[in-house]
């Protein structure tokens, strides 16, 4: 049984910061990519940025320059450093990861974290 446990949303002002954090655990042999989505509330969910097992990151236009993914290999913990935030970032945030289990990589879901940004 994988899971995948975020942690550190909140409510901050506009032009805050906060660290989105994502632990997998379970019967874990490998994890290729790890991502972080969001979803506000009657849109779609979206990519907001991926890295690939070796350190290649991909973002979406819309928080390039703003926030950072990072990996921790050793802890199977994937990071969101957002940084400048505005109104328009206000959603649920979802962790994903392809993990090979001994069966083949599957994808997994995180339960979510609120982030709200607002004065």
């Amino acid at each position: 049984q994988v899971q995948l446990v975020e942690s550190g949303g909140g409510l901050v002002q506009p032009g805050g910061s906060l660290r989105l954090s994502c632990a997998a655990s379970g019967s874990i042999f490998s994890i290729g990519i790890m991502g972080w989505y969001r979803q506000a509330p009657g849109q779609q969910r979206e990519l907001v940025a991926a890295i690939t097992a070796g350190g290649i990151t991909n973002y979406a236009d819309s928080v390039k320059g703003r926030f950072t993914i990072s990996r921790d290999n050793a802890k199977n913990t994937v990071y969101l450093q957002m940084n400048s935030l505005k109104p328009e970032d206000t959603a649920v945030y979802y962790c994903n990861a392809a993990i090979y289990t001994g069966g083949g990589y599957k994808v997994y879901w995180g339960q979510g974290t609120q982030v709200a940004v607002s004065s």
